[in-house]
């Protein structure tokens, strides 16, 4: 009707038409508000009102059907221009959406036993308590859907899980809620019960807390944890400062977590003493946490599960801090390890130098112009070298190589199950090296045909150029550095952090050329011998490591 006075040549009746909107122009807008809001959605919640599993079909008639949709064509029709921002809004508010965070128990109700059912005519018997408790909690907070891991996801359906998992991340972050529950945290429990609760140490539960927005924390009977009443415990110091103590994760990353590579060996330590039901779901949740996306192969085993996360890490970022670990190497790399718990101990790391002990080293090494050649020599040779790369399980590694002289085995006992040996190479200080391994021991004058090297894998960053996706660091960082010769300034000071003690790797080349790493339960820890001797610093190579 309204498109019939479009034509109209009386200006006061186009006037009057401009005061209107056409109701297919406002069905166009919501439809296009609603493929926004669901694209970040689960693909089944279950309404809370009527308690029934919805697919998004059923969610979009359910919606077309309903007061809330007629309420927003009549207004929009009434106040024209049409107006988009309200709704998006009204939209955003309809199909909001909560997620459930718990531990898993014995028996859970899964989507056959709630598909064609409404939830809350099912018998009160079990964990059909919590999923209704839980559904009630989310629609009395006024969200029409809510979703649980238990019965909202087609197990049986490979290519549905797989997406499931890739999305999980996105759908906690985009939820307008999340709530945990603690079945074994009981009513009126004390600060300190969550830290304590079983839920804090499984696998998928970082994942659900790290990426919503808003998470409140429900006790056993399902009052609010701590009696804490506020819209957002992410928000409460209490309970924030008691998870950053059993996590091990700090407060910004706890209340406003982004998910990337950077920092991947930190990411990994909060990980490293999480447990799972399935093997490979010990790698599965990280995906949302490094924002990757992988195929989910459940039944591999899990050191290829984790084998294929970190090759993707250091594949993308080139960041290979994730092969700071100890403990056994995995059968995907021997770079990696075979369990996420050789993460959980601290990496190797040195207290900064001072400026002035830098300064003091650069101003003596200038008056060696041997030493002042090589090291330019070297950092040009080391700014030339390429990155990491990692695929089909071989890691192509740049790294400096300090080739073994010496291997001896240092007297122990009988049964032993580690060996400890004495190493030398050169160029390095002598230093020992515990491992399960046997290693083949040698000599200047009783040689071997294996090749052995202790490598320092390199990293871009000891260049100590600016790292400009690093927004603590700017252009400027480099105005204030006292230079005669910029590069020559640039090549003493890597000399001098270069001379600092560095976690090794120990190499095993195999008969094809390729090389293993030789696991350690204890970090390997090598010095130069000299700072000014450059020249041992020289082999720099890209190995390629199986």
């Amino acid at each position: 009707m309204l498109s019939k006075l479009d034509d109209t040549l009386d200006p006061r009746i186009r006037q009057l038409r401009q005061q209107y909107v056409s109701p297919s122009d406002v069905e166009n807008a919501t439809r296009q508000a609603i493929h926004a809001q669901l694209e970040n959605a689960p693909l089944r919640l279950i309404n809370t009102s009527t308690g029934h599993l919805c697919n998004r079909d059923v969610q979009i008639n359910t919606f077309i059907e309903s007061t809330e949709y007629e309420e927003l064509l009549h207004s929009s029709v009434m106040h024209g221009p049409l107006q988009t921002e309200p709704i998006k809004e009204a939209v955003a508010k309809y199909f909001s959406w909560v997620m459930l965070s718990h531990k898993w128990e014995t028996k859970e109700p899964l989507l056959h036993d709630i598909q064609g059912k409404g939830i809350y005519n099912l018998d009160p018997v079990g964990t059909v308590v919590k999923l209704q408790k839980f559904c009630g909690v989310a629609r009395d907070a006024g969200h029409r859907w809510a979703w649980s891991d238990t019965c909202c996801i087609d197990q049986n359906n490979n290519v549905e899980v797989q997406r499931s998992v890739n999305s999980m991340f996105v759908w906690y972050h985009y939820s307008a809620l999340t709530i945990v529950y603690l079945s074994d945290v009981p009513p009126s429990s004390k600060r300190g019960a969550l830290a304590n609760s079983i839920w804090n140490t499984r696998g998928w539960t970082i994942l659900e807390f790290l990426a919503p927005k808003i998470v409140l924390f429900y006790q056993a009977d399902w009052t609010l944890y701590l009696d804490d009443r506020s819209h957002n415990h992410k928000e409460s110091v209490t309970i924030t400062q008691e998870l950053e103590r059993s996590t091990g994760i700090n407060a910004r990353a706890l209340v406003a977590f982004r998910p990337g590579m950077r920092d991947a060996r930190g990411k990994l330590q909060w990980a490293s003493t999480r447990v799972t039901t399935l093997q490979e779901d010990i790698a599965y949740p990280l995906f949302g946490i490094f924002g990757v996306h992988l195929p989910v192969l459940y039944g591999e085993n899990k050191q290829n599960a984790l084998g294929r996360l970190l090759q993707e890490i250091i594949a993308h970022s080139g960041d290979i801090t994730s092969l700071d670990w100890v403990g056994q190497s995995s059968t995907f790399n021997s770079c990696l390890p075979a369990e996420i718990s050789s993460y959980k101990a601290l990496p190797y790391t040195l207290p900064p130098l001072p400026e002035d002990e830098i300064q003091n080293s650069v101003s003596t090494l200038r008056n060696n112009i041997v030493a002042v050649e090589s090291a330019s020599k070297l950092y040009t040779t080391l700014e030339n070298l390429g990155i990491p790369r990692f695929a089909n399980g071989r890691l192509q590694l740049p790294c400096i190589v300090f080739p073994l002289t010496a291997v001896r085995r240092s007297a122990g006992k009988d049964g032993d199950k580690c060996f400890t040996y004495k190493v030398k190479a050169d160029g390095l200080q002598d230093l020992l090296v515990t491992t399960k391994d046997r290693l083949v021991q040698f000599s200047p004058t009783r040689r071997t045909r294996q090749t052995f090297l202790l490598i320092r894998p390199w990293n871009r960053y000891d260049l100590g150029l600016v790292d400009f996706t690093d927004e603590s660091q700017s252009v400027d960082d480099w105005l204030d550095e006292p230079e005669d010769d910029e590069l020559v300034t640039r090549s003493l000071r890597l000399l001098v952090r270069l001379a600092r003690p560095f976690g090794g790797l120990l190499l095993a080349q195999q008969w094809s050329g390729e090389y293993k790493r030789i696991a350690s339960d204890n970090n390997i820890i090598a010095q130069v011998r000299d700072m000014a001797s450059v020249d041992d610093m020289m082999d720099v190579r890209m190995l390629e490591i199986l």
